[in-house]
């Protein structure tokens, strides 16, 4: 599809010790962090199992149907170097690099080397991308090995093209929608070729026909891997995409029409708005009305047509299918296509604005803040460094608790009951018993002050982070929405909760937005103690 033998392509060994080191420096301060969220309650404990027993299929949580690319390398990166966070989150990194190398790559390719320079910066440090660079999940891996794939696509080399985006499939199985989506461009691009050239005979059209059937295949193969995959699971399992809870939560509880309607603006914006990339497609949208600049050699090259309805065909495809699917509207799974927006928008910058290096810097910049300011709408803990103020909160808190309560019963919700509990987490030496509960919302904390035997501390923490001032704070219907679609709950902080549980608050830090509270509980026969005898 292209041919631009001209581009002098750098050695991947090289880009990606580079690419590596930058990242590892700048991820010093976070190498050290247990484990967050997701990464706790599934990924990281998926891989130990692998690890620990050599089996696939994960024991000690319920098995998600993800497939196990990157466990499995989890898993050998630990037989290798021992089980760590710092181990853990170092693989991760050279996952990311691998990535940024891929996103270099193909912007050279499909452009120059200015655009490339310039889409790998503001992809390293766009929040989403850094701050998943060292968390084990599996989003950013596939998104990495879309771009290789992609690079292979636009280089006319089926077999190359078939390889990657298995490889992507077997890191997350939404990555099957990129190859999907271009087999759909490849199909109506040949409907279209064919209907300005009916009549197209000899050996150069016999030729072009036969790269359009590679192709084609090429784009289908990665559905062989995921099927033997997804046999596999069901053969150990009885399940197909996963336990049934996964399934409801995932699929069978986003099909409303409002629900998809919702998250499809909602999934636009992380493409086009999320943590200041409304700088970037705005800027490109403004240059558009600009005429293309000159160089010696004439108006300056644009990305091929073809190229840049390929790459909207992928984007468009991850829209649609995220906002039909995915119980949490998370920003990680567009990771696979914000870097192709950012490419797409640096080279009509450079073809059609004088300064725009200058527009370039200035979006970075904002990308850079917006790892360290909270945007004025709420969004996910893990899109920047806000993951890195709930650790810390996490860890103080349980220190604390592990240190007078070590013996006690605490009542608290996920995923602080699997930090609690599991002590390869990183946040306590020895399991400590729990009382788990779904959320801190009211309901949920009356209905277990009623059995308040049944534990002896509580520890409650905000599960989202929110600005003192959200956009669409006061309209009380995308509160509702947000309540009915997706899962939304309002926490009780901690001086709440502790009234409500009837017991004392002993222990309470604010970060960032964030917050968490150690609840001593005042049993009941001390209750009517204290009421009897108020001046004891």
């Amino acid at each position: 599809m292209i041919a631009d033998t001209d581009s002098r392509l750098r050695p991947i060994a090289l880009l990606l010790s580079l690419f590596f080191l930058v990242l590892f420096v700048l991820h010093i301060p976070l190498l050290r962090l247990p484990y967050f969220w997701d990464e706790a309650g599934y990924y990281v404990p998926a891989a130990r199992d692998l690890l620990l027993t050599g089996s696939l299929i994960p024991h000690s949580t319920i098995s998600n149907a993800h497939p196990p690319l990157v466990m499995a390398f989890l898993a050998l990166t630990w037989k290798v170097a021992g089980y760590a966070p710092v181990v853990t989150r170092t693989a991760m990194l050279l996952i990311a690099a691998f990535s940024l190398v891929g996103v270099f790559r193909l912007a050279e390719r499909i452009a120059n080397e200015e655009v490339a320079t310039a889409s790998l910066l503001c992809t390293a440090v766009y929040p989403v991308f850094f701050a998943q660079s060292s968390l084990a999940h599996l989003d950013l891996a596939a998104a990495g090995l879309t771009f290789w794939g992609l690079l292979a696509y636009v280089e006319d080399r089926p077999a190359g093209t078939a390889l990657w985006f298995s490889l992507a499939v077997l890191a997350k199985e939404t990555a099957i929608l990129a190859p999907l989506a271009l087999l759909v461009w490849e199909l109506a691009g040949k409907r279209l070729r064919h209907a300005a050239n009916p009549v197209s005979r000899g050996s150069k059209a016999e030729n072009e026909r036969a790269l359009e059937t590679q192709r084609s295949v090429a784009l289908l193969f990665p559905l062989i891997p995921l099927l033997a995959w997804y046999t596999y699971h069901y053969l150990r399992t009885g399940f197909v995409f996963g336990n049934p809870e996964f399934f409801r939560y995932n699929v069978q509880t986003t099909l409303h029409p409002l629900r998809i309607l919702l998250a499809l603006g909602l999934r636009l914006w992380q493409v086009l708005g999320y943590f200041g990339i409304y700088l970037l497609t705005l800027a490109t949208l403004f240059a558009m009305w600009l005429v293309p600049l000159q160089d010696q050699d004439g108006e300056r090259r644009r990305i091929a047509i073809e190229v840049q309805i390929a790459f909207l065909a992928v984007i468009a495809a991850y829209v649609l299918a995220m906002a039909v699917v995915g119980g949490a509207v998370l920003a990680r799974y567009m990771l696979p296509v914000v870097p192709l927006v950012v490419i797409i928008c640096i080279s009509t910058l450079r073809r059609r604005v004088r300064y725009w290096r200058a527009v370039v810097t200035i979006v970075a910049l904002a990308f850079v803040a917006g790892l360290f300011i909270n945007p004025p709408y709420g969004f996910s803990m893990e899109d920047n460094l806000a993951y890195r103020d709930y650790i810390r909160l996490h860890q103080r808190a349980e220190d604390f608790v592990q240190a007078r309560y070590a013996t006690s019963r605490v009542l608290t919700a996920w995923p602080a009951s699997d930090e609690l509990t599991r002590p390869y987490l990183g946040y306590v030496t020895r399991p400590i018993r729990v009382f788990r509960i779904e959320d801190f919302s009211a309901e949920q904390l009356f209905a277990a002050a009623d059995l308040r035997s049944g534990y002896d501390i509580a520890v409650v923490f905000s599960t989202k982070c929110e600005p003192p001032h959200a956009w669409f704070e006061r309209w009380q219907r995308w509160q509702q929405w947000k309540t009915q679609f997706f899962g939304y709950r309002r926490d009780m902080p901690p001086a709440a909760a502790a009234q409500i549980l009837g017991g004392q608050l002993v222990y309470s830090e604010r970060r960032g937005g964030q917050w968490v509270g150690v609840i001593q509980i005042e049993k009941l026969e001390e209750a009517r103690k204290n009421a009897r005898n108020p001046l004891e």
